[in-house]
């Protein structure tokens, strides 16, 4: 008798031994997928969450005499074809007066997030606010400070904001924070692409 022939009674047992140790594999992978999936979606909903209430308290800071119950989240379609949100603002008497402009690029370390807001016809800018940042401490993360931002209320939307390292000549011109410039122009992009991108499209849905 050949060799070939000869049935091996160890390759028998081992077979199906290893089709179950594989299907195990499978098995847990999946359930590990699973839980995964679930977790992100639960996380990602805790987060958006956050992130609306954070937004929702920057309101009155951002827009004076702001009402933020009274806040109206308008979905729009911005000029570069994607969709956003945008909130239009009241007072206590339920009288339109300014919006919030969500706002995003990237800074010096990371992505900078910002919240914009405007006055009714989205002419003047009211205040700025950063959700997200991550620049140098101690240099680019002072955009989050007043004295940085404060130089935004009162700027009109009609020109471009410019960062200029010296004292401002200009009416659109911000100074820069010593030792981060490219934080200090990574807000200004942010501001003026917010306001580029929605201004229109808020305006119109807010008629």
């Amino acid at each position: 008798m050949s060799e070939s022939r000869v049935s091996n009674p160890e390759t028998r047992t081992r077979r199906p031994s290893y089709l179950l140790q594989a299907w195990l594999v499978i098995f847990l992978s999946a359930l590990y997928a699973v839980i995964l999936v679930s977790i992100q979606i639960n996380l990602s909903e805790k987060i958006e969450a956050n992130k609306k209430k954070k937004t929702f308290a920057q309101i009155p800071t951002l827009v004076d005499g702001a009402d933020p119950s009274k806040t109206r989240e308008l979905m729009i379609e911005g000029k570069d074809g994607k969709p956003a949100t945008v909130l239009q603002v009241f007072d206590a008497n339920g009288q339109h007066i300014g919006w919030v402009f969500p706002g995003k690029g990237q800074g010096f370390g990371d992505v900078i997030a910002l919240l914009v807001g405007l006055d009714r016809n989205a002419e003047t800018l009211t205040g700025i606010s950063v959700l997200e940042q991550k620049e140098t401490p101690g240099l680019g993360n002072f955009i989050e400070d007043e004295p940085f931002r404060s130089q935004f209320v009162g700027k009109s939307t009609s020109v471009p904001l410019a960062v200029v390292t010296g004292e401002p000549a200009r009416p659109q011109d911000i100074r820069a924070l010593t030792g981060a410039t490219i934080s200090s122009k990574a807000v200004c992009d942010i501001v003026n692409q917010s306001v580029q991108l929605y201004r229109a499209p808020a305006l119109d849905a807010g008629k």
